[in-house]
């Protein structure tokens, strides 16, 4: 069991963390240093995260987990530290920003995507 994992395990109170969305991420197969930078750099590093197709569900879960260091669903670490001392009040940013993605997609109109489905 890796640290983050028991981390998020200690915050959200489960005993599993599904972090299949990894797989499809942005930033996949690029440089993991290029996530971990200070200053001006995060803002090139945020760039990799605008169009990334599990950016909530990354953000989500490093706001679970309490992810202390680098980029993470398009925010740095200062941006979640202050998001979470906003929000204290919220126990699983899984179930709220995925609520909230689902019910802007609805509002906008945007289908809900397609999960594919592997047959042997």
């Amino acid at each position: 069991m890796t640290a983050m994992t028991s981390a998020a395990q200690a915050v959200s109170g489960t005993t599993s963390v599904d972090r299949s969305w990894m797989d499809e991420g942005a930033c996949r197969g690029g440089d993991p240093d290029a996530l971990f930078v200070r200053g001006a750099e995060q803002n090139v590093a945020k760039l990799v995260c605008r169009s990334c197709p599990v950016r909530t569900e990354c953000l989500a879960d490093a706001l679970d987990s309490r992810t202390e260091f680098g980029v993470w669903g398009g925010m740095t670490e200062r941006e979640r530290r202050a998001l979470l001392r906003r929000r204290p009040d919220v126990a699983s940013w899984t179930q709220v920003l995925l609520a909230a993605r689902d019910e802007h997609r609805a509002a906008a109109g945007v289908p809900a995507p397609r999960l594919s489905v592997v047959r042997g």
